[in-house]
């Protein structure tokens, strides 16, 4: 019952500052937006004597919307050399630099009538949650045996969905989303970083990388009695000692050696894939068109804000109930799956309001059902998979690639959704369904399962697709035993 007590612990305090920061940025951003298009006017008018045009005041709020983005990639690419340099657990407390600043710029900023610290406090912010994304599951990932890898990395996609949630009650107008507290709305995102800094020195760093990356086996061994409550579980130290054979002489990767590197190729591909799905299926688009099918539904504009709610509790219910007893595989080819087929039903709902009285109805439904979907898998599966197939070496520029794809695919994603809507209309979502379909599909042919494996017996399924008709033809023989784990232990437990 003690087995990793402090993992388990560790999975329920750490996230608070780690990816709660990023479902909670993009929430909080909807309530305050028609009080921060009214203040960046009046700082034209005030500055300038010029009262801008509404397309102009969109575009300004559009740079403070999507700079978030920009901000994530640049947090996503200077994750990797973060997590080597400084080690897991100090790259998380260190990001909080980011979240501080980020939070003391949004609070000055309507006193200094400065729409621009607004600018410079969403960039901020997405750096801390770049990282964050990226940095939360390799520790999970890292820290947690085989058997509970899958249990306790999901707990960075519940505390994901719950930031969602957490910022949407936050922003209703009756605690911050008010015209006088806006500022606050914006800052508040420092509470759950200091939280973090509270807690989190309390916890061990990834044994793995103090075994594998600082070669000190007797901190490993006590992080690991550290997190597993009792004495340590030879299983386990056996799969550390084993990766740490299999990359010794190796230094850490460059995501460019990754993309020359046959040997990783279709590990590779699986990430690219998985985490642009995350973001090209739609899901983040979703909640902004809430609004619209809650308002076409008969829904009083003054209610829809606690409605709305609803979205970011659907995800995070599903991603608490769903059921990881199954596979990587099913729950991510089953989750994309789910999710074309509502995204048609959607499609269809759309095209028939004007003919069936009850059809907005439907589409309200789709929208709970198609979050419901995307947590059930993606949204929990997809962050772990650069953990289990890549080895410590390749893991951080894995992360960064990973990483990198998820923010980019957002900026493009947010950026045309509103062209979307406005050329296709009722069929907006097809692009999206494709993309699910698609995605499932590759998952279903080309992804083997990695739950309970090893890295070794990852790396054996991956082996037969980046060498297929090699006839045991490989590249170089330190890079063939460390995919196969036929690397001899040097060191007994």
């Amino acid at each position: 019952k003690s087995v990793c007590l402090s993992a388990s612990l560790s999975a329920r305090t750490e996230p608070i500052g780690g990816t709660l920061q990023y479902g909670y940025n993009l929430a909080i951003m909807n309530a305050p937006t028609t009080f921060i298009q009214t203040f960046i006017n009046e700082t034209f008018l005030e500055r300038w004597d010029v009262q801008l045009e509404d397309y102009q005041v969109t575009l300004v709020w559009t740079v403070i919307v999507s700079i978030f983005s920009l901000g994530g990639l640049m947090g996503a690419l200077i994750a990797g050399p973060m997590t080597i340099r400084f080690g897991r657990k100090n790259c998380l407390l260190l990001n909080n630099v980011f979240l501080m600043t980020a939070a003391l710029f949004a609070v000055s900023s309507r006193a200094s009538r400065s729409f621009e610290m607004i600018i410079i406090s969403r960039f901020l912010v997405g750096i801390s949650a770049g990282v964050s994304m990226n940095v939360q599951p390799m520790y999970f990932g890292e820290s947690a045996p085989k058997h509970l890898r899958g249990a306790i990395s999901l707990s960075s996609a519940v505390f994901t969905a719950f930031g969602v949630v957490l910022g949407q009650v936050v922003g209703l107008r009756e605690i911050l989303g008010s015209e006088q507290c806006w500022q606050y709305l914006l800052a508040s995102n420092a509470i759950p970083g200091l939280i973090q800094l509270v807690t989190l020195p309390w916890f061990p760093e990834s044994p793995r990388y103090l075994l594998i990356d600082r070669g000190d086996k007797e901190a490993c061994i006590k992080a690991l009695r550290r997190l597993q409550g009792c004495s340590v579980q030879s299983c386990e130290l056996d799969d550390i000692l084993q990766e740490q054979a299999e990359t010794k002489g190796l230094k850490p990767q460059t995501p460019w050696q990754l993309f020359t590197e046959r040997a990783v190729r279709w590990q590779l591909v699986s990430i690219v894939i998985t985490s642009s799905a995350m973001q090209l299926c739609g899901n983040d688009s979703i909640y902004f068109y809430a609004s619209y099918v809650f308002k076409e539904s008969g829904i009083p504009a003054d209610k829809i804000q606690y409605v709305t709610i609803g979205t970011g509790a659907c995800e995070f219910t599903a991603c608490i109930v769903c059921v990881k007893r199954k596979g990587r595989r099913f729950m991510l080819m089953g989750g994309f799956i789910l999710m074309t087929v509502w995204a048609i039903v959607f499609t269809v709902a759309l095209c028939l309001e004007g003919y069936i009285s009850w059809m907005p109805y439907l589409s309200m439904t789709c929208i709970f059902t198609y979050i419901l979907s995307f947590g059930m898998g993606p949204a929990g599966v997809t962050g772990i998979l650069p953990t289990e197939i890549f080895n410590q070496t390749a893991r951080p520029a894995a992360y960064m690639i990973a990483g990198s794809m998820m923010w980019l695919n957002l900026f493009i994603t947010g950026m045309i959704f509103p062209f979307l809507v406005s050329g296709l209309s009722a069929f907006c979502f097809v692009p999206f369904a494709v993309v699910c379909l698609l995605s499932a599909l590759y998952v279903g042919l080309f992804l083997p399962e990695t739950k309970g494996k090893s890295l070794s017996a990852i790396s054996r399924e991956f082996h037969k697709l980046n060498y297929k008709g090699q006839d045991g033809k490989r590249g170089s023989q330190t890079q063939a035993e460390y995919q196969l784990g036929e690397a001899p232990l040097s060191t007994t437990v």
